[in-house]
């Protein structure tokens, strides 16, 4: 599969019926996506892995991963109705036997994994409500992918709380993110931002012989 044919497929998937404000429930357009998921299964991090999608939301990330050989993924979301369009979009595509629906905040999420991918809140309406996602992905994977604002704060903010959670960046790509007017607070009919698609591996100190 190409990377344009994998971000036409996401970009069809439904989103979310009744996004809610307070959990930034936006859309991972399907060519930010595509990018992040291209990236992860150019090192080998996709294919024949288990990976965790933390705040699946409607699943696009977790499909997307299947859609490139990911042996089985968790798809975890707190958000009942949003796991249940996953599924349907899963469902769409013939690939729900390979993922695991889960419906738990992330914090109780506790499977080690090959890869975590993600794109967490990004803070806007609940400041550094992507920590959670930071800490957990950190807990079970080794080398995560996740979508950030590509903004100076949030890039020193990034830099530090992975530099202390004894990870390193090796990647960052910055993409152009749409994000339709879905809020009342929402003043533009389409916000077009731009934010960092990083990769974070664990630092693996070298024994002193």
């Amino acid at each position: 599969m190409k990377k344009k044919h994998l971000a036409m497929l996401l970009s069809r998937l439904r989103g979310f019926e009744s996004p809610k404000p307070e959990l930034e429930q936006y859309r991972t357009p399907g060519d930010v996506a595509a990018e992040l998921l291209w990236l992860a299964h150019s090192l080998g991090e996709v294919e024949g892995k288990v990976i965790a999608d933390l705040g699946a939301g409607t699943g696009v990330l977790g499909i997307g991963a299947v859609l490139l050989g990911a042996e089985n993924v968790y798809a975890v979301e707190r958000d009942k109705e949003a796991l249940e369009i996953a599924r349907e979009n899963a469902r769409s595509l013939g690939v729900e036997d390979k993922i695991e629906f889960v419906n738990a905040d992330v914090s109780e999420f506790s499977v080690n994994v090959d890869t975590v991918i993600m794109n967490p809140p990004f803070g806007s309406q609940v400041k550094h409500a992507d920590r959670p996602f930071l800490i957990k992905a950190f807990e079970v994977s080794d080398v995560v992918y996740s979508i950030h604002l590509a903004k100076p704060e949030v890039r020193a903010f990034i830099e530090a709380f992975v530099r202390d959670n004894g990870f390193v960046i090796t990647h960052r790509l910055t993409l152009p993110f749409e994000i339709p007017a879905q809020f009342h607070f929402h003043r533009k009919r389409l916000e077009r931002i731009l934010v960092d698609v990083y990769r974070f591996e664990r630092k693996i100190e070298k024994a002193i012989l």
